[in-house]
């Protein structure tokens, strides 16, 4: 299963294991075990801190398809049910390296977060492995437990458990349980995790007096798309102290997974350009603030901004890139249902829907790709289009006009999306030429009909358009002096990663004219002494 070359690249990362890790299988028969048992042989033959060991422990294992990490004797809190192939198998080596002593990736004030949960919490992770979005909270929940005592992590493959998916009825991944009860389902970071889990673990966000505080930056970004990124590497190649503040790195890049017209790239992912973009970014001395939000900001001279961890960070100039988020329907049966037949990412939910009957709300770029990726898993896929005619390229036009199972519907708007115990049934739409309501059975609406803003938190900070977006002039000025922005989140046509990042690079550069020609800061503490 595992190749030499691969086996020879993890052997090179082990080095860094401080602990020895047993992987603890359970024993039993499934069709599957032995496909498991290779690949954790193989896994532990590449390290003498690593070892396999098949043993009962029914009490604390699913099946004989469900294994967990020790350490020194003791479990982690870790548990895979299932191979961890496919987009999982990084959470796999990741939880082994961690396991062993190899740095967490979280920021260190949410670890301190994490430290603090005092209940007893047990998740459960339900995957798919063609699911790109999903080893993100299986990793995130591995850290957890890892952090504190008090928290288990286990990873379900929807696969190798249909009865369990159908008992719960779940219908979208990632899907996460927390002691036994739906805690989050659809795709979710970090960040939002962590707010989710503060609703209900107060004492994560008591005030800490453990912080340390940051001296006083020249500029500070806020998001971690192309355009946050472009701009904090060229606010650190001027040799500026420079802090980038991201719930997620790669934004709404990081859930597209073909990118063609990124100049000088023929053809790349999204998770493989997040990643080129954090390799980039980790070459300068930026100081990273991932996983986090800015709750507040202060305006004045010296703008303060509060992140969701308490860390106040001080800066000379802020640049705004927190990009856009899909944009929502609005209409009776969508939020309801979501998980549950309403989706967004149809390469994280779409294997969910093998064989039926689906609908893609939207006939621009977004919506006619997704349909197309779509036509080679379901039924039949059916494209709604507000206007007389798609919007998309006539390339992808073409290509969906070439696909028998793929049949579009002009002209529509979208009334309702209907359900029938607890799933959805069908769509409810408008024929805007005769004023006629339809309804059309299918059992999954995946919805992409654009972007809207992530500008909520900067209203009273700088002017928006009535749609949200930020105003900027040429240079990425805001309406807020030493205020720049950036990328989707602002007033610049055309929403593309290649304008986004040349619009980081822009705002990047007026910032440092601005310091330039200002006179000199300080913090208020340091003129009044």
């Amino acid at each position: 299963m595992l190749t030499k070359d691969i086996l020879n690249a993890l052997a090179q990362y082990t080095k860094d294991m401080q602990h020895k890790v047993t992987l603890v299988l359970q024993t039993g028969e499934h069709s599957k075990r032995s496909e498991l048992k290779d690949m954790l042989s193989q896994f532990a033959s590449i390290s003498d801190k690593i070892t396999l060991e098949e043993r009962d422990d029914s009490e604390r294992f699913r099946s004989p398809v469900t294994f967990g990490l020790d350490v020194d004797g003791k479990p982690t809190g870790i548990v895979f049910s299932g191979v961890p192939g496919g987009h999982e198998f990084n959470s796999f080596v990741l939880a082994v390296l961690q396991s062993g002593g190899v740095k967490l990736k979280l920021d260190e004030s949410i670890q301190k977060m994490i430290k603090k949960v005092v209940n007893p919490l047990k998740f459960q992770v339900f995957v798919s492995l063609s699911c790109h979005a999903c080893p993100d909270v299986v990793q995130a929940m591995n850290q957890f437990a890892l952090l504190n005592d008090n928290i288990e992590a286990e990873m379900i493959d929807g696969s190798v458990y249909p009865d369990l998916i159908e008992e719960k009825g779940i219908q979208g991944v990632p899907t996460v349980y927390m002691n036994g009860e739906v805690f989050a389902t659809g795709q979710i970071d970090t960040a939002k995790l962590i707010d989710k889990l503060g609703e209900t673990q107060a004492e994560m966000f008591q005030a800490s007096n453990d912080v340390e505080q940051l001296p006083l930056q020249d500029v500070t970004v806020i998001g971690g798309g192309p355009a946050g990124v472009a701009a904090a590497i060229y606010s650190a190649r001027k040799g500026l102290n420079v802090t980038i503040v991201a719930d997620r790195f790669g934004g709404q890049v990081k859930d597209t997974m073909g990118i063609e017209n990124l100049i000088s790239v023929p053809k790349t992912t999204g998770p493989e350009l997040t990643n080129s973009l954090m390799d980039h970014l980790n070459d300068y001395e930026v100081n990273v603030r991932e996983h986090l939000r800015v709750d507040s900001i202060e305006k004045g001279d010296i703008k303060k901004l509060t992140l969701t961890s308490g860390e106040v960070v001080e800066t000379k100039t802020i640049i705004i890139a927190t990009g856009a988020n899909w944009r929502e329907l609005g209409v009776p049966g969508e939020k309801e249902n979501i998980g549950n037949g309403v989706a967004y990412c149809p390469h994280c939910d779409g294997p969910f829907y093998k064989g039926k009957d689906v609908a893609v709300i939207g006939g621009g770029n977004s919506g006619v790709e997704a349909a197309l990726d779509l036509a080679g898993i379901v039924k039949s896929v059916t494209v709604f289009e507000f206007l007389p005619e798609l919007k998309a390229d006539q390339v992808l036009i073409d290509q969906i006009n070439a696909r028998d199972n793929i049949s579009v519907i002009k002209n529509a708007q979208t009334k309702e999306i209907l359900a029938a115990d607890g799933k959805v049934n069908a769509i409810e739409y408008i024929d805007r030429d005769t004023s006629e309501v339809h309804q059309k059975e299918l059992q999954g609406v995946f919805v992409q009909i654009g972007l809207v803003p992530n500008s909520s938190i900067l209203k009273g900070i700088v002017d928006l358009t009535k749609y949200g977006e930020v105003i900027i002039n040429e240079k990425g000025q805001t309406s807020e002096e030493g205020i720049f922005a950036c990328g989707d989140v602002t007033t610049v046509p055309y929403k593309q990663i290649v304008i986004a990042m040349g619009e980081g690079a822009k705002a990047s550069l007026a910032a440092y004219d601005h310091i330039l020609m200002s006179k000199p800061a300080v913090k208020a503490d340091s003129a009044a002494a």
